[in-house]
C-alpha cells in the first residue's frame, strides 16, 4: 500500500507492507507530475512500514530511476528493516542517485527543509 503527500519541496512517499507493480504505477504518475511543477523536486520515501516488495515492481523502478534520476533532487529515505535497506542501497549503485538513510521521519523531513546541519 502507498500514500503519497505533496509538499513544498516535492512529496512524501510512504508505503506499507508490500510494494507491488500498481503501487510503482502510482509512485511513478505522482512523481512525474510534481517534477512538472517543481523543478527536481525532493522526495522523502519512508520505508519503515514496508515488509516486502514484488519483483515486478523492483524491475520497473530500477528503469524509472535510470531514465528520469536527472528529474529529482534529494531523496531521503527512512528505513529500519535491513534487507530493505540493502535493496534500497543496490538500487542506489545501479542508478546514479544518493539518497540519504534516516532512521526517523522527522529527521528526513528536517533534512529536506534545511533545518539539518548538512
Amino acid at each position: 500500500m502507498i500514500s503519497i503527500r505533496e509538499q513544498a519541496y516535492g512529496l512524501n512517499v510512504a508505503l506499507y507492507n508490500e510494494f507491488t507493480l500498481e503501487d510503482f504505477n502510482e509512485f511513478e504518475e505522482a512523481a512525474l507530475k510534481c517534477a512538472k511543477t517543481i523543478r527536481r523536486p525532493d522526495m522523502l520515501l519512508d520505508l519503515s512500514l514496508l515488509k516486502d516488495f514484488t519483483l515486478d515492481m523492483a524491475v520497473e523502478q530500477l528503469k524509472f530511476m535510470r531514465e528520469h534520476e536527472d528529474e529529482f533532487g534529494r531523496i531521503a529515505i527512512v528505513v529500519d528493516d535491513v534487507w530493505i535497506k540493502l535493496a534500497a542501497r543496490l538500487s542506489g549503485l545501479i542508478t546514479q542517485s544518493h539518497p540519504k538513510y534516516f532512521d526517523e521521519v522527522a529527521e528526513a523531513q528536517a533534512w529536506l527543509l534545511g533545518e539539518a546541519g548538512e
